[in-house]
């Protein structure tokens, strides 16, 4: 097999949103893959790579989309390793419980009891397998929002390999939307949601934040789900409570314990008050909605 090459620029956020729309744009006929992610919250700055065969034809399109641009960037490569990911990531990888739900790789199916609720991710190339803190505080989490307030559609907003949405989609017949700015996340997310049975009712798409025409035909939300990080959390307050039903609730995690506080204060803003926080190996998972009720 050819080794896939990853083209990458790194720039601030402003930047690398542009880059992003510009390349996302030129390659949309070629099919290449192109993510942006963060890799310094802190200093807001972001990878924008492209993933292609044929680094060598691809390079100077680069140059010549953003040259016209103003854009003056080093791009960077970096071989993609032909790596069995699935095999290569289930050595010693265990099981995991999280309320009702039971989260494992393909290798373990036989280990399910009668009333789990079982969900099969092999890990690989997309973020949530259930064994970080983060995972599963919030299928906990959403297990008990789900049986108190009975949503009608959801929203799993940085869904990664989509663990969040397919357990949503287990626990309650309602459409859920999602969405992921990676693509190959978005690609390993759909598998999942195949491979899981709930493909009838989870959709999954290449999104920026709320930026997406599914997020206006599937908006207001009776329940929004994102596990990513603080900062981007905060930036997203005032779209999320653009987005939420009347009623509905937030689940949000991927924030340290040290940062709970400027989160729920970015949320209170908005109108959206704390309801509860699981803490999980220095991690938070918080529950807000737009009235306090407990």
């Amino acid at each position: 097999m050819t080794t896939q090459t990853r083209l990458f620029l790194t720039a601030g956020k402003t930047e690398a949103d542009r880059i992003f729309d510009l390349l996302q744009l030129a390659f949309e006929e070629d099919g290449l893959p192109i993510s942006a992610f963060e890799v310094d919250e802190d200093a807001e700055i972001f990878q924008v790579s492209v993933y292609s065969f044929e680094p060598d034809e691809i390079e100077p399109r680069i140059k010549e989309i953003l040259g016209s641009n103003g854009f003056n960037f080093v791009i960077e490569r970096e071989q993609v390793p032909d790596i069995d990911w699935v095999a290569h990531s289930l050595e010693g990888l265990s099981p995991v419980r999280a309320g009702r739900f039971f989260v494992h790789g393909s290798h373990d199916r036989d280990k399910r009891r009668i009333n789990d609720l079982g969900i099969e991710i092999d890990a690989g190339l997309a973020f949530g397998t259930g064994h970080h803190g983060t995972t599963s505080g919030c299928l906990d989490m959403i297990g008990e929002v789900i049986r108190r307030e009975h949503p009608r559609n959801a929203l799993d907003l940085g869904t990664g390999s989509a663990v969040l949405a397919i357990g949503i989609a287990k626990l309650a017949p309602i459409p859920v939307l999602a969405t992921d700015i990676d693509p190959i996340a978005v690609a390993v997310a759909q598998d999942n949601v195949v491979k899981n049975g709930v493909a009838s009712r989870v959709q999954t798409e290449t999104a920026i934040g709320f930026h997406h025409p599914a997020m206006r035909f599937a908006a207001p939300f009776d329940l929004i789900v994102a596990n990513i990080l603080a900062r981007p959390l905060m930036q997203l307050a005032p779209q999320m409570r653009k987005h939420l039903a009347w009623g509905g609730s937030l689940i949000l995690s991927g924030i340290l314990e040290t940062q709970r506080d400027k989160v729920l204060a970015a949320y209170r803003v908005q109108g959206l008050y704390h309801q509860k926080t699981l803490r999980r190996e220095g991690w938070v998972t918080l529950h807000l909605k737009a009235k306090s009720t407990y």
